[in-house]
C-alpha cells in the first residue's frame, strides 16, 4: 500500500520502520530539516519537507493515490488538519493522533465532522494499560483480546513456582488442580520460544499464559501470586497519562498521590481531581518521598517527561519496598537491563500507539482476507499477538488442527467459539466468525491462512 506519514518523531519513525519492513511504499512529510536527513539516511522511505497539513506539499506526496494517512505530529490542530484536507483531496482512510484531553471529550463529532477514520490518545491508551498492570500487580504486561474475553499476562518464573523443572506435558499429571491455560511464549536469555510438549519452564523464563479471566484469576491465585491488592499509588509527574490514570483508578477505590513540580500545573490538577492528593514538589526528591510514605503504598508509577528521572525513581521506590513499579520510558532497547534491575513493567506511549496504529493499517492491507482485530507487539517488538476472526470459505474452517499445517514460529493461542473461550488442542477446530488468537516469532502476519492452511 502507498501510505503517507506526517511527523517523523518518534511514533512517525517507529512507523515507518516497521512500515517499510512490511514492504509498503512510505512518504514521510516533516517540517526539521534534521528530522528529514535522518530518515533520508537510516529509512527505505521518500522523505519531504513541508507542513503535512499544507495541500501542495500533499500533492507532491501522491495524498490522490494514498491508501492511508496517517498524522503523527505534536500538534493536534496539525494531525486533524491534516486528515481533513487528505481526506479531500483523494486519499482513502486517515488516522490522526489526538492527545489533549479537551478534543477527547467530542472525538466522535470531531471524527465525523473532518473525515478522521481512527483517533488515537497514546496517553490514554497508556492509561488503560498502567491500570491492567495495577490489576495484576505480579505482571510484567497484559493483553486484552476478543472484546476483554481472553488475557495474555507476562511473568516471571520464579524457582518456587511448582511449573518449575517439569516437561508442559507433564504438568497436568505432576500437579493436580493446575487451572487449564495456554503457555504461549516464552522469553529466555533474549530469545522467544513457542513451547511445546516437552519445554520445561526455567527460573527466571518470562513466561506469557493466556486464558479467560476467570482462569487467569485461578491460574496466579494457584501459584500464590495475586495476594497483594493495590490500594494506594504513588504517582511521578502531573502529564496527560497521570490524569488519565488517576480517572480511571479512583472510582476503583484505589488511594492516589501525584507529585507535580509546576506549581500551576499542581493547582489545575488538584482541582480536576479533587479525590487525589495532589502534591506540589520534586517528585524525584528521596525525602520528600518518604515523607509522604513511600514506603507503606502499594505501587509507584513514574511518569515524567524525563526516562532517567523515571528509572532512577522507579529503582530508588523498589529499593524502599514498593511491591509494584511501572516505568515510563522510551528507550526500549535497555528493556533487558531495566528488567535484571527489578524494573519489570516499563510501559512505552510509543510502542503502544505503533502498534495500534500497524493493527489498523494491516486490516486495511488485507480487506480481502481475515480481518485483524487486535495486534500487540511483545518482547521488544521480537514476536506479536494477533487476533483474528475467521472468515467463511477460508481454507482452515471446520478441519481440526491436528490435519493442518501450521507456519513454524507460531501458535493458536485461544479460540473463542460463540463466547465460549478454548483452549485448542488437535481435535479442536475454527469456524466461522470464530475469534482466534495466534502468538507468532513472525512479524508482518495479516492474515490467518498465512498460519494455518491443508
Amino acid at each position: 500500500m502507498r501510505i503517507i506519514v506526517i511527523g517523523a518523531g518518534k511514533v512517525g519513525y517507529t512507523l515507518a520502520e516497521h512500515l517499510t519492513a512490511e514492504e509498503h511504499d512510505i512518504v514521510m512529510i516533516d517540517k526539521d530539516d534534521e528530522v528529514v536527513e535522518r530518515c533520508s539516511g537510516s529509512l527505505d522511505v521518500i522523505c519531504l519537507k513541508g507542513n503535512g497539513a499544507n495541500a501542495k506539499i500533499l500533492l507532491e506526496a501522491g495524498v490522490d493515490k494514498a491508501n492511508i494517512v496517517i498524522a503523527s505530529t505534536a500538534s493536534d490542530e496539525t494531525n486533524m488538519l491534516a486528515c481533513l484536507i487528505a481526506k479531500r483531496l483523494g486519499a482513502q482512510y486517515t488516522i490522526a493522533r489526538i492527545r489533549d484531553p479537551e478534543f477527547n471529550e467530542s472525538q466522535t463529532l470531531l471524527q465525523n465532522e473532518l473525515g478522521i477514520d481512527v483517533a488515537i490518545n497514546p496517553e490514554r491508551a497508556t492509561a488503560l494499560e498502567i491500570s491492567r498492570l495495577l490489576r495484576y500487580p505480579f505482571a510484567g504486561s497484559i493483553e486484552s483480546f476478543a472484546r476483554g474475553l481472553v488475557e495474555m499476562v507476562e511473568f516471571r518464573a520464579l524457582e518456587s513456582d511448582p511449573i518449575v523443572g517439569i516437561a508442559m506435558k507433564d504438568l497436568a499429571l505432576r500437579i493436580p488442580g493446575l487451572p487449564r491455560i495456554l503457555y504461549a511464549m516464552v522469553e529466555r536469555n533474549s530469545n522467544v520460544i513457542i513451547p511445546d510438549g516437552s519445554f520445561v519452564i526455567r527460573p527466571g523464563d518470562k513466561v506469557f499464559v493466556s486464558g479467560d479471566m476467570v482462569m487467569i484469576t485461578e491460574y496466579f491465585r494457584f501459584l500464590g501470586r495475586n495476594n497483594l491488592k493495590i490500594r494506594s499509588v504513588m504517582v511521578l509527574g502531573g502529564g496527560r497519562i497521570s490524569y488519565y490514570l488517576s480517572r480511571l483508578i479512583i472510582p476503583m477505590g484505589i488511594h492516589v498521590t501525584l507529585f507535580e513540580l509546576d506549581p500551576q500545573k499542581a493547582r489545575s490538577l488538584s482541582e480536576q481531581l479533587p479525590r487525589a492528593d495532589v502534591i506540589c514538589g520534586d517528585g524525584t526528591d528521596q525525602d520528600l518521598l518518604q515523607e509522604q510514605g513511600l514506603s507503606q503504598v502499594d505501587a509507584f508509577v513514574s511518569l515524567s517527561n524525563r526516562d532517567e528521572e523515571n528509572l532512577m525513581t522507579g529503582l530508588y521506590a523498589s529499593r524502599s519496598g514498593v511491591p509494584k513499579i511501572i516505568a515510563k520510558s522510551s528507550r526500549m532497547a535497555y528493556m533487558d537491563i531495566l528488567n535484571d534491575l527489578g524494573l519489570d513493567s516499563v510501559i512505552s506511549p510509543q510502542v503502544i500507539t505503533s502498534s495500534t496504529i500497524l493493527r489498523y493499517v494491516r486490516a486495511r492491507g488485507n480487506s480481502n482476507g481475515t480481518h485483524v482485530e487486535r495486534l500487540y507487539r511483545l518482547i521488544d517488538g521480537k514476536a506479536e499477538a494477533i487476533e483474528f476472526i475467521a472468515r467463511k470459505g477460508d481454507s482452515y474452517i471446520g478441519i481440526p488442527l491436528m490435519k493442518l499445517h501450521n507456519r513454524k514460529g507460531s501458535l493458536v493461542s485461544v479460540i473463542v467459539h460463540q463466547g465460549k473461550i478454548i483452549i485448542p488442542f488437535g481435535k479442536d477446530k475454527i469456524e466461522e466468525g470464530d475469534h482466534v488468537i495466534i502468538v507468532s516469532r513472525d512479524l508482518g502476519i495479516s492474515d490467518l491462512n498465512e498460519v494455518l492452511y491443508r
